[in-house]
């Protein structure tokens, strides 16, 4: 216990001393928003992982995803890795940095607002991220209780409670740059941490291949999804529901270029050149700590006899699987999901509270606000924020019956991608793109998402509905596919006939591409 105790305030004094140290970088907006866009290439890829990966990845998704698709899951893992990180350093990362900056958009919905010249735009994408980013933001929690209480046997309100303060503290104390830094260093925890516990776990099972075989063996118990049977399913190479575990690929790995926590870090780089350095550092730690949670999780059956699925839901899994490790282990695990789960959190409040200063008080107000004011203003509302999630999230452990807060944070992903997604990405490189197509998609990523959430609270029956609505309304995953999907599909189809900006105005936006970086030769070279 002692060693758990120990591990857990030196993770938190190291996390309030960064937000002392970097309280410099947060005087004014552009600092405290995006750190004064100085930070370097590790700081950033590492920020990006680990805003990506919180404990809702590595309790509630490895546990429910490994049970479902066996050591197959480890595929969404490596789709994190190409999809969620190479790609998108590679496709957005340049462009979004340069474009962001040559508009001086600070936020996702400033940028809608700046790129497409509408005030309606930057407003309706402010309120939604607002709406489902508050949910999300509680779903980060999730995890906490079970692993908690199997390290300290604390109250989950008490656990919840700590975290929202300290995570509040250095966010307010340090902005971006608090952010950023702590997010390296409980990357590298995480990093080590995955692996350790990988090792320690497939250890106590005789090894790798020795539980390869034990997962093998293992046969569907009553309620599993089966749509290819076989001896060993659970160790195949594509598990027992092919066709569903890509749309979960897909979600988890596409869906990030849409959300506006991600993306905000491309806003934040130092420099063009360091866009190669943060796309190689970020796809690696994603391959260690996606690939690893969900190759862990992939090996749950193998704790079948002590996990009752239908009284503890699939977040009872990736504890169960740790309860039997040394002390000084489950107190790295501690500090890993820790790590995790504050990384995404403050990166959540941290742009909610920009956007929402930024793109809807601001414009509101009449007088001007001063820079030292609207920093004020996010510092409050970064209280505000963290204080809601945290009493969504207490309340919904309180009280599991209601389900409307679970849903809300399953579709959050989907509708925030499923919006933003395709302006986004068509709007860097295609000077085609409409207002029009850019609010139908506001429309149809929300709507799709809220269609899921009605069918899912109500408990429709969608059986008689075809083939395809069944398949999109089957599940979150599903219509959240369907919702990204979809929107890459509409969006250029609907600007090809509506009203498109001037000539002029759209010259002025994409003339940052044209400029040539400048760099000093090396004295060698001159000579």
């Amino acid at each position: 216990m002692l060693v758990k105790v120990l591990l857990l305030i030196v993770f938190f004094a190291v996390m309030i001393g960064i937000g002392v140290y970097t309280r410099k970088h947060a005087t004014d907006v552009n600092g405290f928003v995006l750190g004064s866009r100085s930070a370097g290439p590790w700081i950033t890829a590492f920020a990006y992982g680990t805003s990506y990966f919180s404990a809702v990845v590595f309790v509630g998704y490895a546990g429910q995803f490994g049970w479902k698709y066996g050591i197959a899951s480890t595929w969404i893992g490596l789709g994190n890795a190409i999809l969620g990180s190479l790609l998108a350093w590679f496709v957005l990362g340049r462009r979004t940095r340069v474009m962001t900056q040559h508009i001086d958009a600070k936020t996702m919905p400033d940028y809608f607002g700046k790129r497409y010249n509408s005030d309606a735009l930057k407003i309706a994408a402010s309120v939604i991220t607002f709406v489902f980013l508050i949910p999300y933001t509680a779903s980060v929690y999730n995890g906490l209780s079970r692993l908690f209480g199997m390290a300290f046997d604390i109250p989950y309100s008490t656990v919840v409670i700590i975290m929202a303060v300290l995570t509040g503290l250095y966010v307010i104390l340090g902005g971006y740059m608090a952010t950023a830094i702590n997010d390296f260093i409980q990357g590298i925890v995480m990093l080590f941490g995955i692996c350790a516990v990988i090792y320690s776990v497939l250890n106590g099972q005789g090894g790798f291949y020795s539980s390869l075989s034990k997962l093998a063996a293992q046969v569907p118990v009553e309620g599993d999804v089966i749509k290819v049977a076989g001896d060993g399913i659970f160790a195949s190479f594509f598990g027992p529901d092919p066709l569903n575990l890509l749309g979960v690929i897909i979600l988890t790995s596409l869906g990030t270029w849409g959300l506006p926590q991600m993306v905000g870090k491309f806003y934040a780089i130092k420099s063009e050149k360091s866009i190669k350095t943060g796309m190689i550092v970020s796809t690696a730690f994603a391959v260690v700590v996606s690939g690893g949670c969900y190759f862990l999780g992939g090996f749950g059956r193998l704790f079948s006899d002590k996990i009752d699925i239908a009284t503890g839901g699939y977040d009872s899994i990736i504890p169960t699987m740790l309860s039997t490790l040394p002390d000084i282990l489950i107190g790295i695990v501690i500090v890993l999901v820790l790590s995790a789960s504050m990384s995404t959190l403050s990166s959540l409040v941290l742009t909610s509270s920009s956007t929402f200063t930024l793109d809807v008080i601001k414009p509101a107000c009449k007088k001007e606000i001063t820079e030292k004011k609207q920093v004020t203003l996010m510092r409050l509302l970064i209280v505000f924020f963290i204080l809601v999630s945290a009493v969504i999230a207490i309340f919904k452990d309180a009280h599991p019956e209601v389900t409307f807060i679970a849903q809300m944070m399953g579709v959050s992903w989907g509708a925030l991608a499923g919006a933003f997604l395709a302006p986004f990405l068509y709007g860097l490189y295609w000077k085609g793109i409409t207002k029009t197509a850019t609010a139908v998609c506001y429309i149809w990523g929300c709507s799709i998402a809220v269609i899921q959430l009605i069918i899912t609270l109500a408990g429709i029956d969608i059986t008689g509905w075809g083939i395809v609505l069944g398949y999109v309304f089957k599940s979150s995953i599903n219509s959240g596919v369907i919702a990204m999907v979809g929107g890459l599909i509409i969006v250029p189809i609907i600007s090809l006939f509506t009203k498109k900006q001037s000539d002029k105005e759209l010259d002025e936006i994409f003339e940052c591409y044209n400029e040539k970086t400048e760099t000093t030769a090396k004295e060698h070279l001159k000579q």
